[in-house]
């Protein structure tokens, strides 16, 4: 299936790449968006989106560099724009809110969350039932949430 684009937003672009050839030519120099979007009397953004729009499609696993090794994908390029300020923030609340729970809480959540393990692996390396498990869990999250919350 592939991706519709209309057929307007097709020609604005494909002028844009007119123009852009034309300005290459004229000026012996790339031309700025706006530059392009001028000469075609369209705004700006609808260049960038009309340009966007035509580019083909690619997949996330699309190697882009081999060297004999592993090779690095499309996927691992990618950036989590995320705010680092924001995420310092959070690590700071959630380690804060954790520090309040009793020593049993802490390793539960230590081990189902940062370790990766499950309820019955917890279960069996502690010494308790999975459902004693399921509960201590949910109680020491709510005691988070509710302290994270209040903060």
């Amino acid at each position: 299936n592939p991706i519709r684009v209309s057929r307007s937003l097709r020609d604005i672009a494909y002028k844009a790449l007119q123009v852009r050839d034309s300005l290459v030519n004229r000026n012996s120099k790339e031309p700025t968006v706006a530059e392009i979007a001028d000469e075609l009397k369209v705004p700006r953004e609808e260049v960038v989106f009309a340009l966007d729009a035509i580019q083909e499609p690619i997949s996330l696993f699309e190697p882009i560099y081999h060297d004999g090794g592993d090779p690095i994908f499309v996927v691992d390029q990618i950036s989590d724009d995320k705010d680092l300020d924001h995420q310092w923030l959070e690590g700071i609340s959630i380690r804060e809110a954790m520090a309040k729970l009793s020593d049993r809480e802490k390793l539960i959540l230590n081990l189902r969350f940062f370790d990766g393990r499950t309820q019955m692996e917890v279960a069996e390396e502690i010494g308790i039932s999975q459902a004693q498990v399921s509960r201590l869990e949910k109680s020491a999250l709510k005691h988070m949430k509710r302290y994270v919350a209040s903060s």
